[in-house]
């Protein structure tokens, strides 16, 4: 338990710094607005970028992992979006961040520490081919989602090809093959730039928290929390230990990374598009309050101890 504890607790350390700096005066609006600005155009590419050259991805592709969880990602984002369209009266891209709240899992602060305390390098394979995909895919979709309302399909490939998110995954998949030719001092500082993302993130969603507080109330928050903290991992878990063949541990990394509250990305891909900011805060800050009870549940269900 003070394991766990002591894995979330930097998460609301680096919120509570910003919102407290906000509330006091010792920053203002405009580093939130900047902070999230450097963090989504250039430290979160820089980070996939990083994920994507280095990772070691399998000659044979494990499929039934991949539908797994993806179906999982795809029932969570359909359910948010169509609930919170239809009984909460969340429209346009607000819509689109309800559901990436519900798909989208913190995987960095959350996932990686507690998938390897619990599964060891036994589930660092299955864990990082997962947390290389994952992040691009959500991603993209939401963008193309965003992007596409009133876009026509060339001015939406225009405004892909030039996303920040998607040119940090077009360099890092055309950049594997030369990776070992890149110079020790740019991977430096790519290093640099990538590992500002998590703190600069949640600084800055401690900030808009102050600005924005709970102003979406608990009810549409607690629905995706739900989602992402349950319904997801419960998907997961039958598809993988029911429908498709696959070793234990690679079930279960796929299970606890389902089960990982939702990611500070969509705080960050909110305020992008300026729509959602207190939706995608409120449903970052519950879910990851209520995960470390959840996460104990998918533990005891995993059987490990």
């Amino acid at each position: 338990m003070l394991d766990l504890f002591m894995i979330v607790f930097p998460v609301f350390g680096l919120i509570g710094i910003g919102y407290l700096a906000r509330r006091t005066g010792f920053v203002s609006e405009r580093m939130g607005e900047g902070l999230s600005e450097f963090v989504f155009s250039l430290s979160v590419p820089c980070l996939i970028f990083r994920t994507l050259v280095k990772a070691e991805i399998p000659a044979v592709q494990p499929w039934g992992y991949w539908i797994s969880y993806f179906v999982g990602v795809a029932v969570v984002w359909v359910l948010a979006t169509t609930i919170g369209r239809h009984f909460f009266g969340v429209k346009g891209v607000s819509s689109v961040v309800a559901g990436f709240s519900a798909g989208q899992a913190n995987t960095v602060f959350v996932g990686v520490p507690m998938i390897l305390k619990a599964y060891g390098d036994e589930g660092a394979v299955p864990l990082f081919l997962l947390l290389a995909v994952h992040l691009p895919v959500t991603m993209t979709l939401a963008t193309v989602l965003a992007e596409g309302r009133q876009a026509s399909p060339l001015i939406i490939l225009r405004r892909l090809a030039t996303h920040p998110i998607v040119v940090g995954i077009l360099a890092g998949s055309a950049l594997r093959p030369v990776a070992h030719a890149i110079p020790a001092p740019m991977w430096q500082i790519v290093d640099l730039i990538a590992s500002a993302a998590i703190p600069c993130a949640l600084i800055s969603m401690g900030i808009a928290l102050r600005r924005y507080g709970m102003k979406m109330g608990w009810k549409l928050p607690t629905v995706i929390s739900v989602l992402k903290l349950v319904v997801h991992p419960l998907v997961v878990l039958l598809l993988a230990t029911y429908v498709f063949e696959m070793p234990p541990v690679w079930a279960g990394v796929a299970v606890l990374f389902a089960s990982c509250p939702s990611g500070i990305n969509a705080y960050l891909f909110a305020e992008r598009y300026n729509e959602g900011v207190a939706l995608a805060s409120s449903a970052v800050t519950l879910s990851t309050a209520l995960a470390l009870g959840s996460t104990l549940v998918w533990l005891y269900v995993l059987g490990i101890s």
